[in-house]
């Protein structure tokens, strides 16, 4: 038996979250082609007969401008230090920036394996993610290169092999029907947010998050309240949408997947609540679950 904790480490948007679900095979982390999609360190969890791996989805380091973006952060760097094999992961067209070889720096302080994985290599040609990897093997004493691409599912085998590798525990933290540590109600607001993400404008889902408040089984049936969380009037207005358009497309897109989660039939009701800075105040954000790092 090998077992042990993998960490997804990089910017944001550089396609941590879709590398997850293509290696468990199902959705366990939303995506979008939005930045700081991922706003809590969700496990995943690989089983295989002899194997069980850990992997740890944090949200995108970068430059925060309120509390919440520093939570993500302290989320991101305490995963780096409670884990035993780092995958940095890096948009291999975009190449290394400022912001990788600040995370870079990290891993200086750290004795752990990393391994670094060029995501997006469906976008460059064979000869150019030679260079890629050229470009990057000085930077750091990387343990291995991997490029893949999580969104093709192109390579992530071999990546599978590289990190086995790397698995010093030989425990069964999880029993084998389990995908995620995280509870239902957590999935449930995760897919609604990701539908905001993607029928909404670029500002509008960095202000939000999404809580289911009440779910109840009844005749065979769950009927689910959420809420969406905002930080402003006119924000309200955008996801409630023109006679409730918007709020209703929302439930409509998120309602089969919630659906097929659950194995049932749900009756979805949405509301949209304001709590002005909620952001950048404890309270709030310990209520809505950012805390689980501590």
């Amino acid at each position: 038996m090998r077992s042990g904790f993998v960490t997804l480490v990089g910017r944001p948007n550089v396609g941590k979250s879709t590398l997850l679900n293509s290696i468990i095979g199902t959705k366990v982390a939303i995506t979008s082609n939005k930045p700081q999609t991922t706003r809590n360190i969700i496990q995943g969890i690989y089983n295989e007969e002899e194997t069980q791996i850990i992997f740890v989805d944090t949200p995108g380091i970068h430059k925060p401008n309120h509390k919440l973006g520093n939570y993500l952060n302290k989320q991101a760097y305490y995963s780096i230090n409670d884990v035993d094999v780092i995958l940095f992961l890096v948009d291999a067209k975009e190449g290394l920036g400022s912001g990788d070889k600040f995370i870079i720096e990290k891993f200086k302080e750290l004795n752990k394996p990393v391994i670094l994985v060029l995501n997006k290599i469906d976008k460059l040609t064979r000869d150019e993610i030679f260079l890629k990897i050229n470009e990057c093997k000085d930077l750091y004493p990387f343990s291995d290169i991997v490029p893949v691409s999580a969104l093709k599912n192109n390579n992530t085998k071999e990546l599978m092999k590289v990190i086995k590798n790397y698995l010093t525990d030989d425990i069964k933290y999880y029993d084998d029907n389990y995908i995620t540590n995280k509870p239902i109600t957590f999935t449930i607001g995760e897919i609604i947010r990701e539908k905001v993400f993607n029928l909404t404008d670029e500002e509008v889902p960095h202000s939000l998050t999404c809580i289911v408040e009440n779910i109840e089984k009844k005749n065979n049936s769950y009927y689910i309240n959420a809420a969406i969380i905002v930080d402003r009037d006119s924000l309200k207005r955008i996801i409630i949408g023109k006679q409730g358009s918007m709020v209703k497309n929302i439930g409509m897109k998120a309602r089969p997947e919630i659906e097929n989660l659950l194995g049932k039939k749900v009756y979805l009701e949405i509301f949209v609540k304001v709590i002005k800075k909620w952001r950048d105040k404890e309270k709030y954000l310990q209520e809505f679950g950012f805390n689980d790092f501590e």
